[in-house]
């Protein structure tokens, strides 16, 4: 019996193996593009505006890229799953309240960092325990959350604002210094980054949330507690929404019960822009955060090169169809070399 099961198995595993990697080296060539383009573009607007990559220039780059990366990283995260969260916006926005409003009450810059990081993990908590115990569709949930969200934002903020001059000097110096050209703001998204994308590479719960997002019924067959997964998806984006909204607190230093409206367009946009499949199961955050920094290159480039910046939405609407265009293409390709991989399989084990 165990001879007749072995070259059966041997059979079948380099299939998806060799998918898999196939899939793996599609999105880094991906990611790589994306790098190539941003690089190309910044260089050409250096050429046509020499005062474009100052010192002053970089920094207010990187700082513009920040906050979107941090958020783009988490919803990254969601996506690999084949999910979504729609609600990163509303919950930036109302994570950057709590943390002013705390701040101005006389609280701990740093414990106001956390309470933010609170407040994001808890709606994230709440998207997760509908997605994934309540079996709703992730678009449909956050969606949802998106404008309970909203609602609970805009009745707690009301009128009220929170500037500058209401919170701590130490943290709004935060939000603009930095090391050199590098802000401090830059420095802990990279840490971050650098830590999910070592999470999702080097555990096998980082592993399981792409196995989970190739296929969610064979992952519920290989023993993944899917659940408990997708949980821990949800959980990791909300928290980091929630410290984005601080970051975007100490950055612009100005919240109202309209911060955060629309952003989670853009940062879908970036997550698929990046590489991140929308399928599931392919690409990395880093992708994602390099999406992120092209998106708002973007913005800085037009008004460089003398061009309205009415045409950046439109621009990011283009590069977001393009993507998923490509994906689509790369989707068909890669099936259509496993298909073939899988004749050449059986016409082997006939002959």
């Amino acid at each position: 019996m165990t001879v007749t099961d072995r070259p059966v198995r041997e059979a079948t595993a380099p299939g998806p193996a060799a998918g898999r990697r196939l899939l793996d080296k599609v999105f880094k060539v991906r990611e790589l593009a994306v790098a190539g383009v941003l690089v190309v573009m910044l260089l050409a607007t250096e050429l046509s505006n020499t005062e474009f990559l100052s010192e002053q220039g970089v920094k207010d780059l990187l700082l513009n890229a920040t906050i979107l990366a941090l958020v783009a990283t988490g919803q990254a995260v969601v996506v690999i799953t084949r999910n979504v969260d729609l609600s990163v916006g509303s919950v930036l926005g109302i994570s950057a309240f709590a943390a002013g409003d705390y701040l101005q009450g006389g609280g701990n810059s740093v414990l106001a960092v956390l309470y933010a990081v609170a407040v994001g993990a808890v709606f994230g908590v709440l998207n997760g325990a509908l997605v994934s115990l309540g079996k709703v569709p992730a678009l449909v949930v956050t969606l949802g959350t998106l404008y309970v969200v909203r609602g609970l934002d805009s009745l707690w903020v009301g009128s009220d604002q929170i500037v500058a001059a209401d919170l701590p000097g130490g943290f709004v110096d935060f939000g603009h210094d930095g090391v050199w050209i590098v802000p401090y703001l830059a420095l802990l998204a990279l840490a971050v980054l650098l830590a999910v994308g070592y999470y999702l590479r080097s555990y096998g719960s980082g592993r399981d949330l792409y196995a989970l997002g190739s296929s969610p019924e064979a992952a519920t067959l290989a023993g993944i507690p899917v659940r408990k997964r997708i949980m821990t998806a949800y959980v990791l984006c909300g928290a980091l929404a929630g410290l984005a909204g601080a970051l975007y607190l100490a950055r612009f230093g100005n919240v109202d019960s309209a911060t955060g409206n629309g952003y989670e367009l853009t940062v879908v946009s970036a997550v698929v822009v990046g590489g991140v499949a929308f399928t599931g199961g392919s690409g990395t955050v880093y992708g994602a955060a390099l999406g992120a920094l092209l998106l708002t290159s973007i913005n800085s480039v037009l008004p460089a090169i003398g061009v309205s910046s009415v045409w950046v939405t439109a621009i990011n609407g283009v590069l977001l169809l393009l993507a998923i265009a490509v994906d689509r293409i790369l989707a068909l390709r890669v099936a259509a070399v496993l298909r073939k991989q899988a004749a050449q399989m059986r016409s082997a084990r006939h002959a």
